[in-house]
């Protein structure tokens, strides 16, 4: 995802920004380019996965009763990792070419797919974790052939053969762009893993055990990331009309995109806080079934980890916000600052005092640290644009 992220994001973004300043023959090679490469960087990290699988499993915290399953899993879905990284990162210069309901299909289509087939191969089948992995890459070969089949009938540029051979300038340009989207994919798998390392080691430590802090963990994650898919959404859609506003220097639209994907993210963000306070028990149910101490723990992480997830729009929003304006180490900063800069050392640092619980009060601070840093960042950029449209201005 994080490659999707980088060649998806930034060959989205240098595509709008080079159409608003009217460069629409230059245009062409950076969506070109953006689909050569993930394609190619699919087949090697499917390549890596399975030549390495096992070492990188047991890297990212897998118990020993967890690794057969993942182990099988994984396997399998290596396999569809080139399809996975052509559809969410082939989805944003779809997106980019004005049809954002393309988009939306070749994710929707494979997802539905998905669950049909998990039912079949699981359910009916009996073929476990195998046949459930399976279903996911066929999933994904079908939204990545919808791909495909849009590039051909390109609209905004019609694309050719010539688009598609790299070039340097332009890999290197697409690649720094997209780099802050990148950066927060890898950050967040980096914290994933000394998540689950601390609370296997913390988790021993006390009465919840090794296994089900890290049970816990992986159910509130799940349930946080539909509301943090949401939130990348709505930053990812503000993304066309922020890159060529900008690269047109429309600098009201610009940041009139920004405010309402943030206002959205806020009622969006707003209502999941509301859900993980008042109900985290019955959520955590719906995944199953635990001891006393699964759900204490599970209630507690809720409550306590996701505390601040009503600010935690402004993060992915205002990263996302300079990636399209063609601003990628401000980006690359605020990635950077809820996972590594402020997550990770607090990480570190808590458990030693406060053992477990040490983890779960990591998630507020992080979250409420990285939001004062991007309403500070973001605020100096509003300054810095608004004398630029004076300036645009009193020149014309």
């Amino acid at each position: 995802m994080a490659v999707a992220l980088l060649l998806g994001i930034g060959g989205a973004s240098c595509f709008n920004l080079t159409l608003g300043r009217g460069d629409k023959k230059r245009a062409g090679f950076f969506a070109g380019n953006s689909i050569t490469m993930l394609i190619l960087c699919g087949v090697v990290i499917a390549a890596v996965t399975l030549m390495f699988l096992t070492p990188l499993l047991k890297l990212f915290g897998s118990p020993d009763e967890v690794l057969p399953y993942a182990q099988d899993y994984v396997r399998v879905t290596a396999i569809g990792f080139p399809f996975l990284i052509l559809t969410a990162g082939g989805g944003h210069i779809i997106r980019a070419d004005g049809s954002p309901g393309m988009t939306m299909a070749c994710n929707m289509v494979g997802a539905i797919i998905n669950v049909i087939l998990d039912a079949l191969f699981v359910l009916v089948f009996k073929w476990g974790m195998t046949g459930a992995a399976a279903a996911t890459v066929i999933g994904q070969i079908v939204s990545s052939i919808m791909v495909l089949m849009y590039l051909r009938k390109f609209k905004t540029v019609k694309l050719t053969l010539e688009h598609f051979k790299p070039q340097l300038a332009t890999v290197k340009r697409i690649a720094t762009i997209g780099m802050a989207s990148c950066f927060n994919q890898l950050a967040i798998a980096l914290v994933q893993i000394v998540l689950n390392n601390s609370l296997k080691h913390y988790g021993r430590l006390s009465i919840y055990g090794e296994n089900e802090p890290i049970a816990c963990a992986g159910i509130v994650m799940k349930v946080n990331m539909i509301v943090f898919s949401i939130v990348i959404g709505l930053a990812q859609g503000t993304q066309p009309i922020e890159s060529f506003n900008y690269g047109a220097k429309n600098f009201n639209r610009v940041k009139k995109a920004y405010r309402l994907a943030v206002v959205a993210g806020a009622i969006v963000s707003i209502a999941a806080f509301a859900l993980f306070q008042l109900i985290p028990r019955q959520i955590l149910s719906l995944f199953g079934e635990g001891s006393e101490t699964y759900f204490e723990f599970g209630v507690k992480f809720f409550r306590v980890f996701l505390f601040f997830t009503w600010i935690n729009c402004l993060q992915p929003i205002t990263s996302t916000f300079f990636t399209s304006i063609g601003k990628p180490i401000k980006g690359v900063f605020l990635s950077m600052t809820r996972q590594i800069i402020f997550f990770i050392p607090f990480l570190i640092i808590l458990p030693l005092k406060f053992g477990i619980d040490g983890i779960v009060y990591t998630g507020p601070i992080a979250d409420l640290l990285s939001a004062i840093v991007a309403f500070l960042m973001v605020h100096y950029d509003f300054i810095s644009m608004s004398k630029l449209e004076k300036k645009e201005g009193a020149v014309a």
